[in-house]
């Protein structure tokens, strides 16, 4: 499975968000990486600005072009507002709901605990990161120690972090369920997913 693995602050100042989360070293140099980062004054045309929004998605939810690409495409097919269907499909995917349960302390690390096998969707071993989670699933911990440890120790690393509504969590018998999907409000994108429609329907 293919993940970013390059330098994170650099992307950070590039997108001009804290994608990868808060850093002092962004802090310090909030412009875009180079020489000229600093003076920089030119306006972006519609086509960069709908590159930059979509890259912003992109490195947030750790997927490569293609995969996100198949997100907007799958968005495309459903009914309703195209982009809110992409950042539910986003939302959705099994390693951002492990995520948002506390069992990984990050993105990446969540996707990583998925894909080593320590996760059961309604009684079955799933090890597929972007595996869409319905409405009712039940998402739990492998009853294995090592399974157990490494999302305890999770789970005491994300207390201030709040589960959001839609996701239900027992933290003692190690269980997420997700109640329902989630509404473009809840989620508060990082990006205007409106602009990487429009840049993706060129």
């Amino acid at each position: 499975m293919a993940r970013y693995t390059g330098p994170r602050v650099r992307i950070s100042r590039r997108l001009g968000v804290p994608i990868f989360g808060a850093s002092k070293y962004l802090e310090r140099r909030p412009h875009p990486p180079g020489v000229h980062g600093p003076k920089s004054r030119r306006k972006n045309s519609d086509y960069a600005v709908g590159l930059l929004e979509k890259q912003k998605l992109r490195y947030f939810y750790g997927l490569q072009e293609r995969q996100f690409r198949n997100v907007y495409e799958s968005a495309l097919r459903m009914r309703g507002v195209t982009g809110e269907k992409m950042l539910q499909i986003l939302e959705t995917r099994l390693d951002n709901v492990v995520y948002h349960a506390g069992f990984g302390i990050t993105r990446p690390g969540a996707r990583q605990f998925v894909a080593h096998g320590h996760v059961k969707v309604n009684g079955r071993k799933v090890t597929v990161p972007s595996y869409a989670v319905r409405v009712g699933d039940i998402i739990e911990v492998r009853d294995h120690k090592t399974s157990k440890a490494a999302a305890q120790k999770s789970l005491e690393s994300s207390t201030a972090r709040v589960v959001p509504d839609w996701v239900e969590v027992d933290r003692e018998s190690l269980r997420a369920r997700l109640l329902r999907i989630p509404t473009r409000e809840e989620i508060n994108p990082i990006a205007n997913e409106q602009a990487v429609v429009e840049f993706y329907s060129r």
